[in-house]
């Protein structure tokens, strides 16, 4: 009986029906004779767990397991005919792809034990510099490149929404479309100053956790008193913002009152906060801003483990999808360790996954399975022939 390679079981995590079905909608394969979607999907996943540099050394290795095609719904890859397919195809196609993973994970995945919802909110800069990127030149800030925006949900550890904008997007811009969650609480930086946000956030029965502008106008209300044994909190007050409408002529509608707490930081300034939590102690909270370093660390490990630094085309198109599979191959990645149940780091799962990604393992186990049985039968008839 055939047995999957660890590839092919990786990729069951993405139903293939429901793949099509997006291809469809977004007429991915149009004009496609050979190569589609999914078989460029395969090939950029690829990609993403071998750490290839360059189409050459994809182009190399994948067609090197050319007896495994058959089973993923393969074809050879020629470098020309999917840098062809990353500059012209449709990137909803995969966009749509990760989000369906993302819904697939938060089945998959149970949390751990919270009172309540933990999500973190934040973006990174993919870099893009040299020949080739000159299409970022009218939205570059300090960095030319691309901006991931990312809402992450602490207990699962995944992500569970995301979007792709030019460098020059503000983050408050992409932050303020999330709806709020009845029960659940948002922790993001100061980067995400919008008051009217905020405020939607406190009126659908959610809290936020942020950090203070220096330059926000406040209202001190009360002075509550800090604990002897919260040694790290600095400051715990309830205050409500001043202004009745910004620069811009816009009404202010966050005029509830919100509290303000300081903390301690050891060779640097006081860091400010604010959240409309009036009930928590000072020291939770400080607590909550402080798991905002996860998004950090999800960040950190895509661009040490995943090729989203050196991409393998050139034009803006080419660049969203390898970001996108990146984003793939991170879900793929984190439902198969789920469901082997594999107890260490998703680092120390995919180096096992990278290792041996065209192995059947199933079918190894098997063999030495049979071999024991065989071994076991033998040593059975040894008293007979002996005796």
């Amino acid at each position: 009986m055939h047995r999957l390679s660890r590839f092919a079981q990786l990729m069951k995590g993405l139903p293939r029906d429901s793949f099509q079905k997006l291809v469809d909608l977004h007429a991915g394969d149009r004009y496609v004779k050979k190569f589609g979607c999914w078989q460029q999907l395969l090939a950029m996943v690829y990609g993403q767990l071998a750490g290839v540099s360059s189409l050459r050394e994809l182009e190399a290795g994948f067609n090197q397991h050319r007896n495994h095609h058959y089973h993923l719904g393969a074809v050879e890859v020629h470098r020309s005919t999917l840098s062809n397919a990353n500059d012209g195809r449709n990137p909803m196609v995969f966009e749509e792809a990760a989000r369906l993973l993302i819904a697939l994970s938060a089945q998959a995945v149970s949390r751990k034990e919270r009172k309540e919802l933990l999500y973190l909110i934040d973006s990174t800069t993919i870099a893009l510099y040299g020949r080739g990127s000159q299409w970022t030149e009218a939205t570059k800030t300090r960095t030319r490149g691309l901006k991931v925006h990312v809402q992450f949900e602490s207990g699962s550890q995944l992500p569970v929404h995301f979007n792709i904008t030019s460098a020059n997007v503000n983050d408050e811009t992409e932050g303020s479309k999330i709806a709020a969650q009845a029960g659940a609480t948002y922790v993001y930086d100061k980067g995400y100053c919008n008051y009217a946000w905020w405020e939607r956030i406190a009126a659908a029965g959610a809290r936020f956790v942020t950090r203070l502008k220096k330059n926000a106008a406040i209202e001190l209300v009360s002075v509550r008193q800090v604990p002897s044994q919260a040694v790290s909190i600095a400051g715990d007050s309830v205050i409500q913002l001043a202004n009745k409408s910004n620069r811009g002529g816009h009404k202010n509608r966050c005029r509830r009152q919100l509290r303000r707490i300081e903390v301690a930081r050891p060779n640097d300034d006081n860091l400010v906060l604010v959240s409309n939590d009036l009930d928590a102690s000072a020291q939770e909270i400080a607590d909550l801003y402080r798991q905002r370093w996860e998004i950090e660390l999800f960040f950190k490990w895509i661009k040490q483990h995943l090729k989203v630094k050196k991409f393998l085309g050139e034009s803006e198109n080419a660049v969203r999808i390898q970001l996108l599979t990146a984003l793939i191959t991170y879900l793929l990645v984190s439902l198969q360790k789920v469901r082997e149940g594999f107890p260490g780091t998703l680092w120390n799962f995919l180096t096992e996954l990278r290792t041996g990604l065209f192995l059947r393992d199933q079918e190894e186990s098997c063999r030495w399975r049979r071999c024991r049985h065989r071994q076991a039968d033998f040593d059975a008839l040894q008293p007979g022939l002996f005796g």
